[in-house]
């Protein structure tokens, strides 16, 4: 029986100074590449599929270049092409660390394997993907520009690929066992700055139309983005845990669905 899946996300503004283009923060992406080594290295644990933002590079060159949400990208071939390159080369800097922590990445670029047309994600093929997490590495997917058969390109963000990801999932009978998002803060926050500690779709739904977006420059959404996500998870039975990344153990506590800081969201 294949083992199940933990989707987990590296936030953007984990991994980069989003107030600062093309600025990473290399200190922590090689902590949570020995983290993400450590907690894959069980022999009887679940699977796991990590995400990462694009940060203070992708973010930055698709809002310079105007590859907003809707945006006719038809005649922006500069900005399609420098958006791709800036996204490959903070995940080029994350791959790399995980290789010198012992994780056996695998690279995948959601440019290779999907195409959209007005928006929507026509065409996939998510057959490597499976057969890497199946072989025992650790795939590893990113926000990228995807060519848009309508719109020329739109960008696509690591909540958007766990989601078609989860449905692929759960079409393949692969069980999904959690999600963990890792970012900057201890979970969402009420309007008095308090830790939300449990919300259910629902309620994860409702509040992503509340939260503010990012701490910098973002051109898919930010936490609302992630509320959304993992509502829709929720909605699948599939649990999600928002949690403080720059806390040592916390991707450990992700995986196993023990976090104790944070904010669950769940069906009920």
């Amino acid at each position: 029986m294949a083992r199940p899946i933990v989707l987990l996300k590296l936030g953007g503004s984990l991994i980069t100074d989003k107030t600062r283009p093309g600025v990473a923060r290399h200190p922590a992406i090689r902590r949570l590449a020995r983290e993400l080594a450590a907690a894959g290295a069980d022999p009887r644990g679940p699977r796991l599929l990590v995400g990462h933002g694009s940060g203070s590079f992708g973010h930055a060159a698709a809002s310079v270049g105007g590859l907003r949400p809707g945006a006719d990208a038809r005649r922006r071939l500069d900005a399609i092409s420098h958006t791709q390159h800036r996204a490959a080369e903070l995940h080029r800097l994350v791959v790399a660390a995980l290789v010198d922590a012992g994780a056996r990445p695998f690279s995948f670029a959601p440019s290779s394997f999907l195409c959209a047309a007005g928006g929507r994600f026509r065409a996939r093929f998510f057959e490597p993907i499976f057969e890497a997490l199946d072989r025992g590495l650790l795939p590893v997917v990113y926000g990228d520009v995807v060519l848009d058969r309508t719109r020329g390109a739109v960008v696509v963000s690591t909540e958007e690929l766990f989601l078609l990801l989860a449905t692929e999932a759960a079409r393949r009978k692969r069980l999904v066992a959690r999600a963990g998002w890792l970012g900057e803060t201890d979970g969402v926050h009420d309007g008095n700055g308090r830790t939300i500690a449990r919300l259910t779709a629902s309620a994860a739904l409702r509040t992503s139309r509340r939260v503010s977006g990012s701490s910098g420059v973002d051109v898919t959404g930010g936490m609302a983005l992630r509320l959304r996500a993992a509502g829709t998870l929720a909605q699948a039975g599939i649990v999600s845990m928002i949690v403080d990344g720059r806390k040592a153990g916390a991707i450990a506590a992700a995986v196993a669905g023990s976090a104790s800081r944070g904010t669950r969201v769940g069906a009920r």
